[in-house]
Formats: structure tokens, sequence, C-alpha cells
């Protein structure tokens, strides 16, 4: 890479030994991706690192080097949904004791380390950051050092930021630095399509399940998407982003898109249209039978795969202010239909501390009604929960095909889940 002199110095030791040693990893980082030099960081940081795992004893030896040099991210950061709560999602003494004391048992100590490098606040947990109440709302050209692969494909596509699909921790470097290697997805080469994705489906696709789709099939590749049109117009609105929020993380999670182009919405495809697409572009069809044939292929690892479903957890990544309004509506319908007061299944939403408030606060009957259908609320990282060896052998369903993918969840679409939780089974 070519540096600045004022890089140089860092890289030196001017600003002292360890920040010479976070520039060294920067550095060698862009020299392993081919750029050519630094671009400085615009946006607010978001740290993909969370959890206090007690395995994470790197992680948290580095942080502590970093505190005792004095380093700070200046303009603050959010981090990625706690692992735990053990107040509003179901879990048995046992479970709790493998948490708190072979899983996450340096939880409190942990988080203590972000507040002295720069976390915003002790609301400031999320995979969703991006969204207005948690004030890390990036713009349009914003460069990002950022890691949560949801995130991510969420900044660039829908929003326009520029960042990488970068590491943990190396994220945390670029905003303590203030300075990222710029290559692939900061670049506008690395920004085009090599993919056209034609969607042909007799009604709107489940989001989490045409995001399954395109991942799978493009990889890390950027795909062209045309023919959503009819589903979601040409304006972003709130509904839209909750909708592409969900379709990104799936892309990203069964595959490693970290950003996508929607003919007529996206911002870099309203603005630059097909110019977006390189020579050559491959073409893939969605149509019902192709989304049918994905969703057959989804695996079921329950220990009995025949069992009845124990737990539901939707709102991964966090459910958004709209999303949580339009449960609670779908939830209201599929208990009249069955004649119910309750669900019969528990179910928990996951949604940023923040979101939680704001829907508290503004639609206190909305709020007070999930409650009333024996809906429980948190602001964990679903995932995280389900890593727990004996939270992993329940048979626990949900809509999101990133938790999906990374536990031994099932996935249904958002009509089957209403209909099942209502029911409390199949």
């Amino acid at each position: 890479m070519k540096l600045t002199p004022e890089e140089q110095a860092i890289l030196e030791g001017q600003q002292g030994e360890t920040m010479a040693k976070v520039m060294k990893t920067l550095v060698l980082y862009g020299d392993a991706f081919g750029a050519a030099e630094f671009v400085p960081v615009s946006g607010k940081g978001h740290l993909v690192t969370s959890f206090g795992l007690s395995v994470l004893q790197p992680v948290f030896d580095v942080m502590e080097e970093l505190i005792a040099a004095g380093l700070k991210v200046e303009e603050t950061f959010t981090v990625d949904p706690r692992p735990l709560d053990y107040e509003n999602v179901p879990c048995s003494l046992l479970e709790k004791l493998i948490f708190s004391k072979m899983m996450y048992g340096a939880q409190q100590p942990y988080e203590a380390q972000l507040q002295k490098l720069g976390l915003k606040s002790d609301d400031s947990f999320s995979c969703t950051c991006y969204m207005e109440d948690l004030g890390n709302r990036p713009g349009k050209g914003d460069v990002l050092s950022w890691a949560e692969s949801s995130a991510v494909v969420f900044a660039n596509s829908v929003l326009g930021a520029r960042c990488n699909r970068n590491s943990g921790i190396i994220e945390l470097f670029g905003s303590l630095l203030g300075r990222v290697p710029e290559f692939d997805l900061l670049t506008d080469e690395g920004r085009k399509a090599s993919w056209v994705v034609e969607i042909k489906t007799s009604k709107k696709p489940e989001a989490q399940l045409l995001g399954s789709a395109i991942g799978m099939k493009v990889m890390e590749a950027v795909p062209f998407i045309r023919g959503m049109e009819p589903y979601l117009g040409t304006e972003l609105n709130d509904e839209n982003e909750s909708y592409l929020k969900d379709f990104g993380a799936a892309t990203a999670s069964n595959g490693a898109v970290g950003l996508y182009h929607i003919a007529n919405l996206t911002p870099e495809a309203k603005e630059l249209g097909e110019s977006l697409l390189l020579p050559g572009a491959k073409v893939y069809v969605i149509d019902d039978a192709e989304l049918q044939r994905v969703r057959k292929s989804y695996p079921n690892i329950w220990k009995k795969p025949d069992a009845q479903p124990k737990l539901c957890f939707i709102g991964c990544p966090h459910l958004s202010l709209a999303q949580l309004d339009a449960w609670e509506a779908r939830f209201a319908e599929e208990l009249r239909k069955q004649g119910k007061t309750k669900l019969a299944l528990p179910t928990v939403f996951s949604a940023a501390p923040e979101v939680l408030e704001h829907f508290a606060r503004e639609n206190r009957t909305a709020y007070n009604r999930l409650f009333s259908y024996g809906i429980r609320l948190t602001s964990i990282c679903p995932l995280m929960y389900m890593n727990n060896p004996l939270c992993s052998k329940k048979p626990v369903i949900t809509n999101s095909n990133k938790l999906r993918t990374y536990t031994s969840a099932r996935y249904f679409t958002d009509d089957e889940i209403t209909r099942i939780a209502v029911k409390g089974g199949f």
C-alpha cells in the first residue's frame, strides 16, 4: 500500500506502539486484498463482537491493550446484540448455568471494555444499527468500517454507503484509525454487478426465501435484480426497508453478498441503471418453482425430526418499528381466525432496545396487545441463544434464514409461523 507521510509516521510509532500495531494490521489487511491506499472513514463504527464468550480471551487482551494505550473511538460506535435475557427468553436453570459459567461468563467485563473504547450507550446493542432510533445511520457515499454482514449489505445496498465485509476487530481498528484500505466494495468497479437476477414470481416473494435463493446462487458476487417493481414500487419507505433488511440478511448469510442493486429502487440502481452491469453478466431466473426448489433444499436437523416446536424466534435481524406493528396485526387476525386470545407456542420478538422503547412510547396499544397475546419482547441475538448446546437441541422454529443457516432452527414463512405459533404445533 502507498502510505501518506502521516500514515507512515503512525506505522513507525509516532502515535505509540499500540497504534502502530493497529496501522500495521490494517496495512497487511489492505496488502492481502490488493488495496492501493487508505481512504478516510466518514461514518460511525459498528462492532460485530458483542458477546463475552469465554474462549475469546485474545480479543479481551487486545481490547485491554487498546484501553491501556488510551485509544478510543471518538465518534462512538454501536455493537451487535447482547446474548442473554433471562427475564424475557425461556431458559432452564441448567441452560442458565451453561450460559453464565461456560459460555458468556465474561459478558460484564467485556461490556465495560466496550464502554471505555467508545460504545455509544448502554442501549446501543443491535445488528440493525442503521435504524433511525439507534443514531448510526450512514448516508450515501459514507465510508464505513463494519463487519456485521446483515448491516454491511443494508448500508451498501439500501443506503448507498460503502463498506467491505470486514472481520471482527478489523472493523474496530478501522474506526480507531479513521481509515480503511480501499478495495472491492469501496471502489466504483467493485460495486458493479456480475449477475442479473430476473424475478418472475406470481406474487411478492418471501424476503428471506428470495434472499436465500440469490445468496446461494451468486455467493460473494454483486447481483442486479430486475422485476421487483410490482411488489416494492420505485421508492424506499419503511415497509420496503424492512423487507430489504430481511432479504439482504439472507443473501449475506446463505451466500456472502455485501451489495445488491434493485432496478429502479436502490440508490445506485436508480442513479446509474444498467451501466452497473459488467460485460458478460450471468443470468439467474427466479420463479415460483425455483423458490419452491430452494425451500425444499433446507435440511431438518432437529434431534427428533418429527417433533413439535417448543419455541419460536422472530427478529433475526432485529425487527423494525414497521414490522412490530405489522406482526401485531398479523397475530391479531390469526387469533381471531382460530378463535383464540393467546398464542399456544412460546414466541419471542427481538428488536433493538431503542426501537422497543420507541414502540412502547408511540404505539402503546399495539405494545400491550403483544403482551396480551403471550408474546415476549427482547433485544438479544437469537443466534447467540441457540449456540447453547442445550438450546440447540430444542425444536425451534423461525422465519429467519440467517438463524436457520447458523443454528438448528427450522425455517417457515411468515404465514406459516403465524399459524403454527397460534395453534401451538404443525
